[in-house]
């Protein structure tokens, strides 16, 4: 057993830069990172599939209308995305280097792009809601709900945006346990709004669907607050003062940033635009089968944001590590992380094959739906060992700066093999929604593959920002 959890040979002699730590050592500090973003995501997770379950006591169109929002709602959050992996991989960098003041000035110089950014695309959202949602997929019973729902939401991209931008930075220097603070308010807020607006209750008025995303923006909201608190003061790292703060946009500060970043967009906009043509292919397969495909998706979501949470702790390691000139030791924290996510990939495999049919009870009774949702399950737990171990890997490649592979893989897998397979499962050999997620565990395949494959080539190590 202790020479399973070893990390003596994780590490070849004539890569190591100097003593490595111990098993023991190693685990510790991975975990102390590692599991404050893992709660935090899979307390986003599970806020998700309560807001699933409260809509859907609105019924299975209710259901299918706010599924709809997602993609179009991600594909907005996606410049953000990349941005922010940028912000992270940066930040973690220059803490190994020592240069605090600089990480402070690249977070401020990026918050006021988001900022604008922000602003323009909530505007442009807002106004064209309903061709995206067309776009979406939604039909005549689901456009006039999924557009309302839409149109709310995205009022407050500016603070969501903002928000999530903080966090990255904090993630970066390792301070998981602030955003996990910040994430688990704003969602317990979230529920708690659900359950007055959705049904009216407590004397608030019964607002339906607008009373879900009304809540939505209420705990987006009380996250913004929670982390600009955490931004301004005494004790944070960044040391945040507008005033008399220095405002300009120097090409040192925004090079490496862009750098990163431009690839991460670009690997954002694969993935949603693979996303969104899955969904779409999805939607045409009728209200029932995207209402099952939607529960499933929650728990997808779940393990996907657990795997976020242990690839968050790898690109603040891996990144930390190369600032301070320990390639060595990024290769050692790297490996540690995808032994963890297998660990926890078979337990929750195991966890989701034998309770399905209890899970699925809890969104659903409708008798369309839930043998549907029941089988798909299955594949979910499939999904486990294959798409935790694949999203650990990237985020280490991600904390290297190494996002141009990344988008590379992303441009292949997700945007043209998720999509062409889901094609060929559904319209040649009528595998209906079944076929469409064994095209989405292909593409998760695949991508392992090509992503450790990059990681134990090494090249990663030898990028410089």
């Amino acid at each position: 057993m202790n020479s399973l959890f070893s990390t003596e040979h994780l590490v070849r002699p004539e890569l190591r830069k100097g003593p490595l730590p111990g098993a023991r050592t190693a685990y510790s500090i991975f975990l102390r990172i590692a599991l404050p973003s893992m709660a935090e995501m899979i307390l986003v997770s599970l806020v998700g599939m309560v807001d699933t379950i409260m809509v859907a006591s609105l019924g299975t169109v209710a259901i299918s209308a706010v599924g709809l929002t997602g993609q179009p709602r991600m594909i907005a959050l996606c410049v953000f995305f990349g941005l922010n992996a940028g912000l992270t991989a940066v930040v973690a960098r220059r803490k190994g280097e020592g240069r605090q003041k600089d990480a402070g000035r690249t977070l401020r110089v990026m918050l006021l792009i988001i900022l604008a950014l922000s602003v323009l695309l909530s505007f442009l959202c807002w106004r064209f809601s309903d061709s995206m949602m067309r776009l979406s997929g939604a039909k005549e019973d689901t456009l006039r709900p999924a557009s309302t729902y839409f149109r709310i939401i995205m009022l407050a991209l500016p603070l969501n945006a903002l928000t999530m931008a903080i966090s990255a930075a904090l993630r970066g220097i390792g301070k998981t346990k602030i955003t996990m603070y910040i994430n688990g308010t704003s969602n317990v807020v979230n529920v708690i709004f659900n359950y007055f607006l959705i049904g009216g209750r407590c004397g608030f008025p019964e607002l339906g669907i607008s009373g879900a995303a009304i809540a939505s923006v209420i705990g987006i909201f009380v996250g913004f607050l929670i982390a600009v608190f955490a931004l301004i003061g005494k004790s944070s790292y960044f040391s945040m003062r507008f005033t008399g703060a220095d405002f300009r946009f120097p090409r040192e500060i925004l090079k490496p940033v862009m750098m990163v970043s431009s690839n991460a967009l670009l690997e954002q906009l694969c993935l949603r635009v693979g996303f969104l043509a899955f969904s779409r292919l999805v939607a045409d397969l009728g209200t029932e089968a995207y209402a099952a495909h939607q529960i499933c998706i929650q728990c997808l979501n779940l393990t996907f944001n657990m795997a976020d949470g242990l690839g968050a702790a790898g690109t603040s390691l891996v990144g930390q590590k190369l600032g301070e000139g320990r390639p060595d030791l990024s290769i050692l924290y790297g490996k540690v992380s995808q032994r963890i996510s297998l660990f926890f990939a078979l337990i929750t495999a195991v966890a989701m094959a034998l309770l399905r049919k209890q899970i699925v009870a809890i969104f659903s009774t409708d008798p369309l739906v839930v043998p549907l949702a029941e089988t798909v399950m299955l594949l979910v737990a499939a999904f486990q060992p294959f798409q935790m171990s694949a999203v650990t890997v990237t985020g280490c490649l991600r904390g290297s700066g190494d996002t141009k592979f990344v988008a590379k893989v992303m441009m292949l897998c997700v945007t043209v093999v998720r999509p062409g397979l889901c094609a060929l499962a559904i319209y040649v050999f009528n595998l209906g929604l079944y076929g469409a997620w064994l095209a989405m565990l292909g593409d998760i395949i695949l991508r392992l593959v090509l992503v450790y494959l990059r990681f134990s080539s090494g090249k990663w190590a030898l990028i410089k920002l």
